[in-house]
C-alpha cells in the first residue's frame, strides 16, 4: 500500500527542479516514488494534502552520538576541563561509563525522536558505554526503527578503560554485525593500540565493513601519535589498512598537513565534518581545501538538527574555509551518496520531508540554495516519511508517543547523573 502526497511541489534533491505533483510513496527499503495526479481508490494507506507544501529528500546524519543525549543539564565536573584531553576525561569519559541498558535506550529513543521531528529519517551512530558494552547496539537500533529511523551503528572500540573492555568492544561489534549493517568503530588514534587497530581492520575486511573512527579532532590526537608511532595520525590509519576501506568514515579532521590530506583525497574513505562541536570544544576549524569531495555533515551528538549544522559549517567556512552556497548543500546531500555507493539500506528516494515553508519572496530553482541555507528551519518539518511510512505526521510522532519518551528520559537521566557523582 502506498501514500499519496497530493497537490505538492516536489523539489528534486540533485537537480533541483521543482515540480507541482502528487507523489505516490511505496513502502520498504527499495520502496520507489512516483508521479500521477490520479489517486487510485483503495490502493493506498493514507493520503496527505500537501498544497502549498514542498516536498523533498529527508535528511541524514553522517556522525551522532546517541549516548549523549542525556548529558543536558546535568552538573559542571568537579574540576573544570582546561583543554579536550579533560574534556573527554571529566566529561564525557564519565558519562559513559555511567550508561546502563536503560540510560542506552532512553538516550537513543530521545535522539532519534528529535532526528525525525527534524527531518533525519537516517542515523549514522558512534556509541561507547565501556561498562556496558554486550547488547548496547541491538538497544539502540531497537529504539531507533521503534521510532522508524534507519541506521548505521558501530561501538567505540578503544584501549582506554583496559584491554577487556576493548575485547568486549570488537566481540560486540562482531556479534551486531552478523545481523545488521553496521561500522566497526575506533574511538580515535590515541587511545588505541596497534593490535586493537589491525583486530578491528581485520573485522571490517571480513563483515565487508568499514572503520569509523574520530580523526585530529584536537592537536594532541597527532602529537600522541608522534611520540608513540613515530608517524602522524593519517599516516598510521592509512598504514593499518583503514583507508582502503570505502565504508571507512572518518570524523573531524581539522589537525592535518598536506600530505595527510592528500592520502584522505586519494583514498575512497569519507570525511565527515562536525562545526558546532568543534566550536564548542575550542578545537579548531574545518578547512577541506586539499581533502577531496568526499566530505559530509555530522553533528557528534550537540544536536539533531542537520539544516543547522549546514549553516554553521557554511559561515564559519566563510573565514576558515573554502565553501560557496552549492559546496554546502552538497556536503550536506552527500551522506546520502556515502550510503548509495556502499549499498546500505533505509536512505532510498521514499524518505522524504515535507516542508510548511511559508517564505515571503518566491523560491525557485535559481534561488534555492539561499532558501536552504538561510530560509529552511527544522520548525518547518510538518511531515516526515521514512521508508515510505509516515513517521511524523503534523509535527507529531506517529509510533511512539513523546511524552512517555520524555518521561523515561528525565527518570534515566537523573539516575545517571547520580551515578557520575559516584565516580
Amino acid at each position: 500500500m502506498a501514500i499519496y502526497l497530493t497537490n505538492g511541489t516536489y523539489i528534486d534533491p540533485v537537480t533541483l527542479e521543482f515540480r507541482k505533483t502528487t507523489l505516490i510513496v511505496y513502502p520498504g527499503f527499495k520502496g520507489k516514488i512516483e508521479f500521477n495526479d490520479f489517486i487510485a481508490q483503495g490502493l493506498y494507506d493514507e493520503v496527505i494534502d500537501c498544497k502549498g507544501k514542498l516536498i523533498t529528500r529527508s535528511f541524514a546524519c553522517g556522525h551522532h552520538h546517541a549516548y549523549s543525549a542525556l548529558a543536558r543539564g546535568m552538573d559542571a565536573p568537579e574540576k573544570a576541563p582546561v583543554n579536550f584531553n579533560e574534556i573527554l576525561k571529566y566529561i564525557w569519559w564519565r558519562l559513559d561509563r555511567c550508561l546502563n541498558k536503560d540510560a542506552i535506550e532512553a538516550s537513543a529513543l530521545i535522539t532519534a525522536m528529535a532526528c525525525a521531528k527534524n527531518g533525519v529519517t537516517f542515523i549514522v551512530d558512534h556509541h561507547a558505554s565501556p561498562f556496558a558494552v554486550k547488547g548496547s547496539l541491538e538497544i539502540i537500533a531497537k529504539a531507533f526503527e521503534k521510532v522508524g529511523v534507519s541506521h548505521l551503528l558501530c561501538y567505540e572500540i578503544s584501549d582506554r578503560d583496559g584491554k577487556e573492555i576493548a575485547a568486549a568492544g570488537l566481540a560486540e561489534t562482531s556479534d551486531y554485525l552478523k545481523n545488521h549493517q553496521g561500522l566497526v568503530g575506533l574511538h580515535a588514534s590515541f587511545t588505541v593500540s596497534d593490535n586493537t587497530i589491525r583486530k578491528a581492520v581485520s573485522l571490517a575486511r571480513e563483515t565487508n565493513s568499514g572503520i569509523h573512527i574520530h580523526v585530529a579532532e584536537d592537536k594532541s590526537d597527532q602529537e600522541n601519535c608522534v611520540k608513540y608511532y613515530h608517524k602522524r595520525v593519517i599516516q598510521r590509519l592509512n598504514d593499518e589498512g583503514i583507508l582502503d576501506l570505502p565504508k571507512t568514515i572518518l570524523g573531524h579532521c581539522l589537525h592535518l598537513n598536506d600530505h595527510e590530506k592528500e592520502l584522505i583525497s586519494r583514498s575512497p574513505a569519507w570525511v565527515v565534518q562536525n562545526t558546532e562541536s568543534n566550536l564548542n570544544n575550542k578545537v579548531g576549524f574545518f578547512d577541506s581545501r586539499g581533502l577531496g569531495d568526499h566530505i559530509m555533515l555530522g553533528t557528534d551528538g550537540m544536536h539533531s538538527d542537520m539544516l543547522w549544522s549546514s549553516r554553521a559549517a557554511f559561515l564559519t567556512g566563510q573565514t576558515f574555509d573554502s565553501i560557496d552556497y552549492q559546496g554546502i548543500y552538497r556536503r550536506f546531500r552527500n551522506v546520502h551518496d556515502y550510503l548509495r555507493f556502499n549499498a546500505f539500506e533505509g536512505d532510498g528516494e521514499n524518505n522524504l520531508v515535507v516542508l510548511d515553508y511559508d517564505s515571503p519572496t518566491e523560491i525557485n530553482s535559481t534561488n534555492f540554495y539561499s532558501h536552504f541555507l538561510f530560509g529552511f528551519e527544522s520548525r518547518d518539518v510538518q511531515h516526515v516519511v521514512s521508508n515510505g511510512k509516515i513517521i511524523v505526521k503534523d509535527r507529531q510522532l506517529a509510533n511512539v508517543n513523546e511524552n512517555e519518551i520524555l518521561e523515561f528520559a528525565r527518570k534515566e537521566s537523573k539516575k545517571l547523573w547520580e551515578r557520575m557523582k559516584k565516580i
